[in-house]
This record gives structure tokens, C-alpha cells and sequence, in this order.
């Protein structure tokens, strides 16, 4: 099988969850490659995501890593098995990695939850607040990369605006409803889009208001994607130095957790569309 150049977050996250089944069984590489009666270099490359596996294979090394879990093994047949080129593959050496990596991450989940404290999530911007806002952290960019930016965060709603959306929830707080990433027309026309998208059934918008007592979770911006089980669910978080794919059982139930509490702190569905309603009449 021919060895791959840079694995996608998915390929990387089938790999890893491989080399999680091993660990647990309590084999090396070399023991598991003497089993299957490959090179060990073989399950190397399988476990750093370089090279596929069949599902042949991959139900090879479940049955000698004795594990019980078969939805875990079906899923992960299904990611190993999976020859999607979606749509985000026209950006491929056009737009960083992480851009790729998080609309195939949506592509294939099962929901998506966002909260967001300074900005509106962005699968609820419109095209001129994600293009003041690129254009504002990004200010030595040309126009066609500001634009190239825009193009591709407006095809990710896709997984909202389709056919058959997937739920999404967004807890947002009331200071990025607030701050004006562009002009007043620009600011008043994205408070009306949350308003429109949050009457779909499958959106739910929730507000945390300024005048809530005792919050203190302002940092914990997060976007949530759900997999096909909830052990394959994954977090993503932005920071100074890049994006961050995050997966570790202990991390899924700490932002699980958080998410919840957030949520029980934000304003009902209604009650938020009041707020909502509120400031874009103010502008």
C-alpha cells in the first residue's frame, strides 16, 4: 500500500485509536506485526496514520487485541474503509491543513456543538462578518486570500443548511452578539441571520447574558463534534499556536461536562431569540 505524505486528522485519529487498542492489549509492535505475519515497519506505518488498512486487517488486529467493543471496531471499519473526496479537497495546498481537517471532522459528524464568547460561531456568520473578520486578524493578507478564507468558511455550513442537517447547538455569549467585528449594517444583517437560522428545528441558539452572577467560563470556547460513538467524538480548540484536535476519553468528558454547564448557565432558546431580537433593534 503506498505510503502517505501528510495524513488527514482523520486518518491520524484511525491511527491513533489503533495504537489506544494495542496499548490496552498489552502488545508491542513487534508482537502484534508477528502475529499478522507482517513487518513490523507495516504496523508502524498503520499506526502513524502513513499507511491504510483494510478491514480485513483491522478486524485482524481487534480479534488479537480481544476486543469486546464491536461498535467501536465497526466505526473504525468504516473510517479505514471511507474513499470520501468532499468538497474541501479543491482547497487542498490552497488554505493551511487544519481548514481541510476541520470541514472533513464535520462532514462525518453526528452533531456539532459551538460556544463562543467573542465572536459568533462560524457556521452562523454571514459573508461580511467573516470577511471583516479575517481581514482584521489577518491584515497583511491579499484580498483573494481574504476571500479564499471567506469561501471556504461559507461551504461549511453545508452540514447545517443540507438536506439532512445534523443538530447543531451553539451557546454564545452576550459580548459577542455585542462587539461590532464590522459596520453597523454588516453587525445588524449577522444578528439577523442567528435570529432566521435559530428557528430551524435542528438549531438551537442559547444566550449568556452580561448580567449572569457568578459565571466564570469565559475561556472555554470550544467547537464539538460528535462521531459515530461517543468515544470517537472530538474537540477542537483554537490557541496562540495553532488548531488542536482533542480526543483523549479524560478530555472528551471534561468539555462534555463543560459544555452541559454552559449550557444550564445560557438563557432558553426563546428568552436568547428575545436578546437577540433586542440588540439588532438597538443598531
Amino acid at each position: 500500500m503506498t505510503t502517505r505524505r501528510e495524513p488527514t486528522a482523520r486518518q491520524l485519529r484511525l491511527a491513533l485509536e489503533l495504537r489506544r487498542l494495542r496499548h490496552a492489549a498489552g502488545l508491542t509492535a513487534r508482537e502484534t506485526a508477528a502475529l499478522l505475519d507482517v513487518s513490523h515497519v507495516q504496523i508502524s506505518h498503520i499506526e502513524s496514520g502513513l499507511s491504510g488498512v483494510s478491514e480485513e486487517r483491522l478486524r485482524s488486529l481487534a480479534a488479537n487485541y480481544a476486543c469486546p467493543d464491536g461498535e467501536l471496531i465497526d466505526a473504525l471499519v468504516a473510517m479505514a474503509t471511507d474513499r470520501t473526496r468532499g468538497w474541501w479537497e479543491e482547497y487542498r495546498e490552497r488554505l493551511p491543513t487544519p481548514y481541510l481537517d476541520l470541514s472533513e471532522l464535520e462532514h462525518h459528524a453526528s452533531f456539532r456543538w459551538d460556544a463562543d464568547f467573542l465572536h459568533i460561531p462560524g457556521l452562523l456568520q454571514t459573508e461580511d462578518y467573516a470577511r471583516a473578520l479575517f481581514s482584521y486578524v489577518n491584515p497583511e493578507f491579499p484580498g483573494k486570500e481574504v476571500e479564499l478564507r471567506v469561501e471556504h468558511r461559507m461551504k461549511r455550513r453545508v452540514i447545517i443548511e443540507r438536506p439532512h442537517p445534523i443538530p447543531y447547538e451553539a451557546v454564545i455569549h452576550e459580548g459577542a452578539l455585542r462587539i461590532r467585528v464590522g459596520d453597523r449594517p454588516a453587525t445588524r444583517a449577522q444578528l439577523t441571520r442567528v435570529l432566521e437560522l435559530s428557528e430551524a428545528d435542528h438549531i438551537t441558539v442559547r444566550v449568556i447574558p452580561f448580567d449572569l452572577d457568578g459565571f466564570a467560563g469565559a475561556g472555554s470556547a470550544m467547537v464539538y463534534a460528535g462521531g459515530p460513538i461517543p468515544r470517537l467524538d472530538t474537540v477542537v480548540r483554537d490557541g496562540p499556536h495553532g488548531t488542536a484536535f482533542l480526543d483523549a476519553e479524560a478530555q472528551l468528558a471534561h468539555f462534555r461536562t463543560l459544555f452541559r454547564r454552559l449550557e444550564n448557565a445560557s438563557l432558553e432558546p426563546e428568552r436568547s431569540r428575545d436578546v437577540i431580537h433586542k440588540l439588532a433593534k438597538e443598531l
